[in-house]
């Protein structure tokens, strides 16, 4: 698997002691507000995400990867890429996706997260097109979504949940412009 540094960043493959911290994060109801209906995850829960999203490397190529701070080795989150079945008016895609701990907001690490990945994405692993989706409302996510230089590209509603969902993208020549 793939490792990529940002300045302030390792974007890794998961560790046996990523479990406990990345359980807390999913145990925040302000970290999980925006996913799925909302419910926070526990140990159990976590251990079978980051299980499938390890296999998600093998089967696919890319991945979540784990987000740690070079500074401390403290993981904060996840960035990665992934493909969004939940959502099938939108297949074939490959989505960008991330979720970082609380203490970690508004410092920028989301968008060096995901910006890496984006490169990563159209860069080595030579996709034409990434797609973000995101709930309706969550203007963090949309501020991450516009940096990257993704445009709205649809709207429509989570098929399970009923909720607003935007659909932004960018293919790689809008990313090399």
């Amino acid at each position: 698997m793939t490792e990529i540094r940002t300045p302030r960043l390792l974007l890794r493959s998961w560790h046996d002691d990523d479990l406990t911290p990345m359980a807390d994060i999913n145990a925040d109801p302000r970290v999980m507000r925006w996913t799925d209906d909302g419910s926070v995850r526990d140990l159990d829960h976590t251990a079978e995400d980051i299980e499938r999203w390890e296999e998600e490397w093998d089967e696919e190529g890319f991945g979540l990867f784990a987000v740690e701070l070079l500074a401390s080795g403290e993981l904060i989150g996840f960035t990665g890429l992934s493909v969004p079945e939940f959502l099938p008016e939108v297949m074939p895609a490959v989505a960008i996706n991330w979720r970082l701990g609380s203490p970690f907001w508004g410092q920028g690490y989301a968008s060096e997260a995901a910006q890496a990945t984006l490169e990563f994405a159209l860069q080595d692993r030579g996709l034409d097109r990434v797609i973000s989706i995101s709930r309706m409302g969550d203007n963090a996510s949309e501020n991450v979504i516009r940096k990257l230089g993704m445009t709205p590209e649809r709207e429509t509603t989570h098929p399970v949940y009923g909720y607003p969902l935007r659909v932004h993208a960018i293919d790689l020549t809008e990313f090399q412009a």
